[in-house]
């Protein structure tokens, strides 16, 4: 029988909002319904106010997920920097720091560095709810069953490293921690293609990794690597070294920071993504040349991941996200694939840009830690 947890996910995913549609959805009677929704109601997950869906008669009263109930503090590690925010359930920020510190000074001191800047926010902010979650990404693979870090080629010394315990321990919260990519697509899907239900998130930064997001879910692959396409190697690229260590790797060839050094060899001061992207930003017309013609490599591998996948959408994020990048994919992804995984196939970038990993993050957090079976364990169901 649907416990208080199955209402409350009926209620988050919107599929049914008042207690007329949970009665129609669950078949449970009337009295149950109402017991259900007043022990959420009494542990402050649901709210119940205004109307919805008048047809005549009665108007019916919202229930909505008390997105209020507590805070998270949400951390996008980054090749350059950590992004550290203290978000609402919905992802709303509340308090944002970016810290100085990147995956090459290794687990340790980018760890404490968040655990810093958190207690920082927390400290500022008395008045925030109750610390009820972490969210982390990182620019690498992770286990899907350990929740560590799984060979990541561009991060030394964080292989298996132990990075929930670490935060767990540090901030009495349980942490979450999702691959960026990952963690970008699902905030892009939920936020700006809600109605897409399969999306390919292509992040080019100081590297280049796709989140792949299949019926409304991140897809992670049996091991986590699922969507690694930064070390897909290419035909007649040998000479390019990549960071992690192999050659002719897509990485070396065209994330930002193999045209930071097309840049830099043009005598610009370029050595990482978040430079190129300050070039682009500019109207450089080396930047967007160079960046057009790495969318054109990038649109070669992505074609074969289309024609694989089908997607609904494919959204261009990171530093280079940009309409060069764009126009580059669109030149080759097209004609490299079948035509009827490109027949509605809609290409653009990112529109919330660096906040789609932290609102993918929260919805990740949100979706582990306020399942039905959770809830229904907390509430005795």
């Amino acid at each position: 029988m649907p416990g208080p947890g199955d209402i409350l996910e009926l209620v988050r995913s919107g599929r049914a909002v008042t207690r007329g549609e949970i009665l129609d959805v669950t078949g449970l009677s009337r009295m149950t319904v109402s017991a259900r929704i007043d022990a959420l109601r009494d542990a402050d997950l649901v709210i119940e106010n205004g109307t919805d869906r008048v047809t005549g008669g009665r108007p019916s009263r919202r229930l909505e997920f008390n997105t209020s109930r507590a805070s998270l503090v949400i951390a996008t590690v980054d090749t350059t920097h950590t992004t550290v925010a203290l978000t609402d359930l919905a992802g709303r920020v509340a308090a944002e720091e970016r810290v100085e510190v990147a995956v090459v000074d290794g687990p340790d001191r980018t760890l404490n560095a968040i655990v810093d800047s958190a207690r920082r926010s927390l400290a500022a902010n008395p008045a925030a709810p109750p610390l009820g979650g972490v969210g982390i990404c990182i620019p690498g693979p992770v286990d899907p069953d350990s929740g560590r870090p799984s060979q990541p080629p561009i991060m030394p010394g964080w292989d298996a490293y132990p990075v929930s315990e670490h935060l767990s321990d540090a901030l009495g919260a349980p942490v979450l921690v999702a691959n960026d990519a990952d963690a970008a697509g699902l905030g892009e899907q939920r936020s700006a293609h809600p109605d897409s239900r399969s999306l390919c998130f292509i992040k080019v930064s100081s590297g280049i990794g796709t989140g792949i997001i299949l019926d409304g879910r991140v897809y992670r692959g049996a091991d986590g690597g699922a969507g690694d396409i930064g070390h897909v190697k290419l035909a007649g690229h040998d000479d390019d070294v990549c960071q992690c260590g192999s050659h002719g790797c897509l990485a070396a060839v065209a994330s930002g920071r193999a045209v930071a050094r097309k840049l830099s060899a043009l005598g610009k001061s370029a050595t990482s993504g978040s430079d190129v992207g300050a070039y682009l930003a500019a109207g450089d017309p080396d930047a967007a040349r160079l960046t057009q013609a790495a969318g054109r490599v990038i649109g070669e591998v992505v074609a074969t991941v289309v024609t694989l996948l089908n997607p609904a959408e494919v959204v261009l994020g990171g530093m280079l996200a940009s309409a060069p990048l764009l126009a580059g994919v669109r030149e080759t992804l097209y004609p490299r694939s079948l035509p009827r995984a490109t027949r509605h196939l809609a290409i653009s970038q990112s529109t919330l840009g660096e906040r789609a990993a932290m609102v993918g993050l929260a919805t990740l957090v949100v979706e582990r830690e306020y399942s039905a079976s959770a809830v229904n364990a907390a509430l005795g169901a």
